[in-house]
């Protein structure tokens, strides 16, 4: 919509005409934003809906306003006819035809009926007018703007989402995921609340969901607020997400099963293991604190049982947690049984490594010659005696080896001592 430039003196001719030009020229462009203002498809809605809270408060003002825009318009067509008819008197207007020109064109000679400032009539200058008109224009546009651009953005995406959420629910009670029974199928129903809640309130209160752009003069500058319907789309993108974990489930439980009754089975073997070890120690080891070994994991094969039983029902939505859980616990009792079995054969282990120390140092006597010698034989069948009886004495044990050990050192360097010397003398 166009400006007035500002008012001057008394007109001549030529300045009236120009004048009226430039004011012809406002009058089209006003007239053609008033129409454009009324075949607005925002507007059309506007009336036509049913609305509520903000957007009903602001378009009843709006409605006001556009009101007294077309008053104001009605008043500066009527003052600028009346101006042209004056300028048509004659070809060349006289002194006074120019004062009453200049009076219509530049003075607060248009007066307009109440236009929302409460009292009965403004009187307007033409240039003064066409502000109030532009002014009247754009915060009229600004609402309808706003509601169209609302109702254009988030009932379509709102529905599409609703689609989406419908194929969801259909895909998730396919494999038991339903509410009351699963967390995901409780999130669906929530969902399915608020969507249409949503929408709801974005048909009939459109302005609650703008946020107008910080520092934006421009009518309807800002964007359609989408925060609940974000929400909305992150939290059933998480429930697909779960279904589809479910639908994994589904493909891959019987070998999900299968590798869990091999874990348990060999936490089984291993236990077993462990315990006949236990009583081998105890019967080949003496003063030893061995300790007992547990029993098998009842508690496990019974959920291993329930989970056969859920996939037999395909109760996926159950299953799911179920095996994720029981995998855990099954390697867990798998270690758990291999750190049994290494603690209850410790004794036996330390056996051997003696065995294994007293045989060495026996190869490397032998090695040397020194197989016979009297001390060394007796204390190499005393530390052997103790460690292939029954029961074993570790701790003696050990020092027997150890003393072994050392009448073998002592034997082996003085056996070394007169030989050295006996090659430095040649």
């Amino acid at each position: 919509m166009g400006v007035t430039d500002p008012a001057g003196p008394v007109m001549d001719r030529d300045e009236v005409d120009r004048a009226l030009a430039r004011l012809g020229q406002e009058h089209e462009a006003i007239e053609t934003s008033l129409l454009a203002l009324q075949d607005h498809a925002g507007r059309r809605l506007l009336e036509g809906a049913a609305l509520t809270g903000v957007t009903e408060e602001r378009w009843q003002a709006t409605e006001a306003r556009i009101t007294a825009l077309w008053a104001c318009f009605d008043a500066y067509t009527s003052a600028l006819r009346g101006a042209r008819q004056i300028r048509a008197r004659r070809r060349w207007s006289s002194r006074e035809d120019l004062a009453q020109l200049t009076g219509l064109l530049r003075g607060e000679c248009v007066t307009v009926p109440d236009s929302g400032t409460g009292r009965l009539s403004e009187t307007f200058t033409l240039s003064a007018l066409v502000d109030r008109m532009n002014e009247l224009y754009a915060t009229s546009l600004d609402v309808i703007v706003a509601a169209d651009a609302v109702w254009s953005a988030l009932p379509a995406r709102i529905d599409l989402l609703a689609e989406e959420l419908q194929r969801t629910r259909q895909l998730a009670h396919s494999v038991g995921v339903r509410p009351g029974e699963h967390p995901a199928g409780d999130d669906l129903e929530r969902i399915t609340r608020t969507l249409t809640r949503l929408r709801e309130d974005v048909v009939s209160d459109p302005l609650a969901f703008w946020v107008p752009a910080a520092g934006s003069s421009a009518p309807g500058g800002g964007r359609p607020d989408t925060t609940v319907y974000d929400r909305e789309a992150r939290a059933l993108e998480d429930v697909r997400r779960e279904i589809d974990a479910v639908l994994t489930v589904r493909q891959d439980a019987e070998a999900r099963l299968i590798r869990l009754r091999d874990v348990l089975s060999r936490a089984d073997r291993t236990l077993a293991e462990a315990r006949a070890a236990r009583g081998e120690v105890l019967a080949k080891i003496a003063a030893t604190e061995v300790p007992v070994v547990s029993g098998p994991p009842t508690s496990l094969h019974e959920q291993l049982s329930t989970a056969a039983e859920y996939r037999r029902q395909a109760r996926w939505h159950r299953l799911s947690p179920l095996l994720e859980d029981l995998e855990r616990k099954a390697e867990d009792e798998l270690l758990r049984a291999r750190e049994s079995l290494t603690a209850v054969t410790a004794p036996l282990a330390v056996r051997a490594e003696l065995r294994g120390r007293l045989d060495a140092y026996r190869a490397k006597v032998a090695r040397h010659g020194f197989a016979q010698d009297p001390l060394l034989v007796e204390r190499y069948d005393a530390a052997r005696r103790m460690l292939w009886s029954a029961p074993c004495d570790l701790r003696v044990a050990e020092q027997a080896v150890l003393r072994y050990q050392r009448a073998a050192a002592e034997t082996l360097g003085s056996a070394s001592a007169p030989q050295d010397g006996r090659g430095d003398q040649s």
